[in-house]
Order: structure tokens, then C-alpha cells, then sequence
């Protein structure tokens, strides 16, 4: 009998929500604060930062209040699925497709996930899980996870007709007169032993060490131009590099240590001029 109240109960509540109170860490941005600087204290790349806070520019000002939380990975297991992994860390599917770009459910063991704990989720939809009960009514089950998808998933309307029509213009209108590109950044430092300090184009970073600066390849982003890169800000096209060819840069950053710690990461590039 308690079986079959327990397997009544599984359908039952396919489209109920549950409350998840886990509260998020957050911090108010001070004067001369960037999203850069703030995410790399707090352990989290800027596009995770903005997707945190729904910010869709890298603009933020004093008083503003930021919800950080903690990068983690999870490496699946034998016999995981995104809903188990969801429960266990408090987040919803939608969070975890979103975080790592992942277009359907499907997941194998190895995998590394990214998961940021510590978020607020006021809601997890049971009817994301994949229950076996379920399997018996496909038409109930079906519609449920792609009516989620739009709502939850920023990367599920990109992949829909629809959702082109609307994000389109909103891209058109961040640089109508624009070159853009995806690069592969590093970080560099003038502080160097044997290091003059004076880029290609003449700038001493040795005695403007708040200089923004990237080193390019000249047949890819003009030398002298003035670039806008994701997550640094405005920059100059001011320096070369001998590793630096085809769409890679280089990004001047003051000290060693910083620059060590930036690692190699994809970024946009906005040539503005």
C-alpha cells in the first residue's frame, strides 16, 4: 500500500515546485570597482558575473549590490543525471545547461561541470526530472521540459526560430559600425626582468602602469587602433608579439602575479576604430 501511495504521489507532483531557501553572498560595489577586478576577486569569470546578476554590459556603479557565488566543479559519475546533480547542489537543469552551454540533457560520465552554489533558487521544478513514471503519459512529460527551456535557459532561445528576431537588434545596436571578434586572451606584464616596458608604438607601461593595453596581431586588429575587449574595458592596439598570431592578444596587466593568474580565456574584441 505505502508503494503505491509513494508512486501516486511521484506523478502527482511532476508540475509542483519546491522551495530551495539558500541564500546568495553579496557585495556592493565601491567607487573605481570594474567587473573584472570583482570577478576575479570572488572566483568567477565576468560573463558568469553578469549571468548572475542579468547585467548585459560590463557598466556598474557605486552602491550597486552584486550576488557572487563561489565557482564549482563536479565531475559526473556513472548513473548521474543533470536533475540528481541539480537536487544535490540546490540549482535548477536550466542553471546547469545555462552555465555550461550544454543543448540537451544528455551528460557522461568525466564530464567537468561548472556549478555555482550559493545561489538563492526560489523554485525547482520537479517536472524537469526525467521519472520513470512519467514515461508511461510521453504527451505530460514532453511539453514540460521544452516550456521550461524558454523561460529558465538563456542559451534555449538562441537555438529557436524566434528568439533571433529579437536578440538581433540588441546586438546591432551595441556597435553599428563595429568590427567584432572572438579571441583567445593571455596576460602580460612590463615588471619582467630583461622587460623595457615600452611597447611597440612607443608606451612607456613602466610609468603608466594603469594604461590599458593590448598586444596584437597587426593583420587581424590594426595597430594603434582603439579596441573595446570584453572584461578589460577600452584598450589601445599598442604593442606586438612574437606568440601573438591570428586572433590572439595579449592583455597588459600591471603586476606579475595578476598577470599569471588570468590564465588563457576566449573573449570578444570590439575594434572601434
Amino acid at each position: 500500500m505505502l508503494k503505491k501511495i509513494i508512486s501516486i504521489l511521484a506523478v502527482a507532483v511532476l508540475s509542483v515546485t519546491v522551495s530551495a531557501n539558500v541564500q546568495a553572498a553579496s557585495i556592493t560595489v565601491e567607487k573605481g570597482d570594474t567587473l573584472w577586478a570583482l570577478s576575479r576577486a570572488n572566483n568567477l569569470s565576468v560573463e558568469n558575473l553578469q549571468m548572475l546578476n542579468k547585467l548585459t554590459t560590463d557598466l556598474i556603479h557605486p552602491g550597486d549590490i552584486l550576488t557572487v557565488a563561489p565557482e564549482k566543479r563536479y565531475t559526473v559519475k556513472q548513473g548521474d543525471t543533470l536533475w540528481d546533480i541539480g537536487i544535490d547542489h540546490q540549482v535548477t537543469v536550466s542553471q546547469i545547461k545555462e552555465w555550461n552551454q550544454l543543448y540537451s540533457d544528455l551528460i557522461h560520465p568525466g564530464l567537468n561541470l561548472v556549478i555555482f552554489e550559493g545561489l538563492k533558487n526560489n523554485t525547482i521544478s520537479l517536472s524537469e526530472k526525467p521519472v520513470q513514471p512519467a514515461a508511461e503519459t510521453p504527451t505530460e512529460s514532453a511539453p514540460a521540459v521544452e516550456a521550461s527551456a524558454p523561460v529558465e535557459s538563456a542559451p534555449a532561445p538562441a537555438v529557436e526560430a524566434p528568439a533571433p528576431a529579437e536578440s538581433a537588434p540588441a546586438a546591432e545596436a551595441a556597435a553599428p559600425s563595429s568590427k567584432e571578434i572572438i579571441v583567445e586572451a593571455t596576460a602580460y606584464t612590463a615588471s619582467c626582468e630583461g622587460c623595457s616596458g615600452i611597447t611597440a608604438t612607443g608606451i612607456n607601461l613602466l610609468e603608466n602602469p594603469n594604461a590599458k593595453v593590448i598586444s596584437v596581431d597587426p593583420s587581424v586588429i590594426p595597430l594603434g587602433s582603439k579596441v573595446y575587449v570584453e572584461g578589460y574595458g577600452e584598450a589601445i592596439a599598442g604593442d606586438t608579439g612574437g606568440a601573438i598570431k591570428g586572433n590572439k592578444i595579449d592583455i597588459f596587466i600591471p603586476t606579475k602575479q595578476e598577470a599569471i593568474n588570468f590564465g588563457r580565456k576566449q573573449v570578444k574584441v570590439t575594434i572601434l576604430n
